[in-house]
């Protein structure tokens, strides 16, 4: 049984440990697209590249984020976050010296890996340490303190860029984990789930992020039409057939088949999927447009994507509230309408763009919808499984929402014909950019329809409630552990 206390001082050296690492990946996830311009100038990158710099670290962090967890699980959650953290912190000191932009690419992918690690075993080392009494508050803590991270992101993203450079953007990582590291070695004991048992699905996790890598080259090459595209193409389907049949067949699968076996589980998931998909490609391409169309300095840009997190920080939590007295279907189908009309509202944002009449009424829209749904589809998650099985369930969701980022980023500038040099050309990246926000918006529009017919119009009753009550990431849903019994170490 844990039993560190939140007042004591181990229990603060903890939270501060987890808040570090866990601040290290979302504060990527929040800042690097807004430095895309100036990495693209500076780098002489095509719009590709781009999208593979963002790209390239969603494949690998959204393949092995489940399996992160599992060795956590059996290696030691402790052990696992530092490794995760180190690995981070190594890759983006590769991303922040990359002399071109394929080298920067690759260091990103490795920050997916880095990621893989340090993201699940933050919110677990919690889990695993606190006292029983202390949990929730400490989970509050954690979540607040990261939400408020997610907040400053862009922020911090555009003084970067405009300052020292955008390289910092990545490089701030290394101060923070040369404090987190000791720390956590010195404060945080160390934790498993008790005896192993089974064996890693890693032939799972390989294939399911070497699909990814696959389809998303495809995507982002397709207006090329070449052969290496189509036998691209044909090998990502065929390893994710390959990722099917392993995942059935195998005695521990990282992702159990029969997990789908609930209807409501496979509904939200493809909410989830929907509603992320959506969000990754607007606030990708958003972030681009401010710059590049409406010309605004990263800072400029940064700041102006605020109020969606800010509104998630100050409401999110009483959106859960409401939402468990009148259930997640008004919720689920509310606000997906409501970002939908912000992604139309976002089509006067052009030059000149004014910020307090064209900009700002889209993104208050915008965290409004935020606020309405991304609390209930978390909740909505843990309540269609096993109390047993509620951390494989978030995991699986929090992998779907990555996995629908990375898709609506390759996919996107295709569908809508931008160019290799399109994010230099105004004219051009605008066109492109209000072709854009109506097919989110109707990708918003068939979530709220399947979750208007296939989500529960009441939750079930004595199920598990999340322990991420405030969220501010705009990118993916909180990510949750199951209730567990951890064997503290030291």
């Amino acid at each position: 049984m844990p039993d560190v206390r939140l007042a004591s001082p181990k229990g603060r050296w903890i939270l501060l440990t987890t808040v570090l690492g866990s601040s290290m990946a979302l504060l990527d996830s929040t800042v690097v697209n807004v430095a895309l311009p100036r990495i693209g100038r500076d780098l002489d990158a095509s719009l590709a590249a781009l999208q593979w710099t963002v790209n390239a670290y969603m494949v690998t962090l959204a393949g092995l984020i489940l399996l992160g967890g599992s060795l956590g699980d059996r290696y030691g959650r402790r052990k696992v976050f530092v490794i995760g953290v180190i690995w981070f912190a190594a890759a983006s000191l590769m991303c922040g010296l990359a002399p071109d932009a394929n080298v920067l690419i690759i260091a990103r992918a490795l920050q997916g890996v880095g990621g893989a690690l340090l993201t699940p075993g933050s919110l677990a080392l919690i889990q695993a340490s606190f006292h029983p009494d202390d949990r929730s508050r400490a989970v509050g803590l954690w979540s607040g303190f990261g939400g408020v991270g997610a907040a400053i992101g862009p922020f911090l993203g555009g003084w970067l860029v405009e300052g020292p450079g955008w390289r910092w953007v990545f490089l701030l990582n290394v101060p923070l984990a040369l404090i987190c590291v000791p720390v956590a070695l010195r404060h945080v004991p160390e934790s498993d789930a008790g005896p192993a048992r089974g064996r890693f699905d890693v032939l799972g996790a390989v294939l399911g992020a070497v699909a990814l890598a696959l389809l998303t080259y495809a995507l982002i090459e397709a207006r090329s039409a070449s052969v290496a595209v189509w036998v691209t193409a044909v090998a990502g389907v065929v390893a994710a057939v390959a990722f099917v049949y392993v995942e059935h067949h195998r005695p521990d699968p990282m992702l159990p088949p029969d997990i789908f076996a609930s209807r409501q589980f496979t509904a939200v998931n493809l909410v989830t999927l929907c509603v992320y998909a959506a969000f990754g490609g607007f606030f990708f391409l958003t972030a681009l447009q401010l710059q590049v169309v409406a010309g605004y300095s990263p800072l400029a840009a940064g700041t102006a994507l605020l109020p969606p997190t800010i509104l998630m920080l100050l409401f999110s939590s009483r959106s859960g509230a409401l939402a468990d007295r009148t259930g997640p279907r008004l919720p689920l189908t509310v606000g997906p309408l409501l970002c939908a009309a912000a992604m139309l509202l976002m089509l006067r944002v052009g030059t000149d763009a004014n910020y307090l009449t064209d900009v700002l009424p889209a993104l208050l829209v915008m965290g409004t919808g935020m606020v309405t749904l991304v609390a209930p589809l978390t909740a909505t998650v843990l309540a269609s499984v096993d109390t047993a099985r509620a951390g494989l369930a978030s995991g699986v969701n929090n992998a779907a929402a990555r996995v629908a980022g990375l898709v609506a980023v390759a996919a996107l500038p295709l569908l809508t014909g931008m160019g290799p040099e399109a994010y230099r050309l105004p004219a051009a990246f605008n066109t492109s950019f209000d072709k854009a926000m109506p097919i989110c918006a109707g990708v918003l529009v068939l979530a709220s329809l399947l979750s208007a017919t296939l989500i529960r119009r009441r939750p079930t009753p004595d199920c598990p409630h999340p322990e991420c009550r405030t969220h501010g990431s705009i990118t993916t849903p909180p990510l949750e552990t199951g209730e567990t019994e951890p064997t503290a170490r030291g």
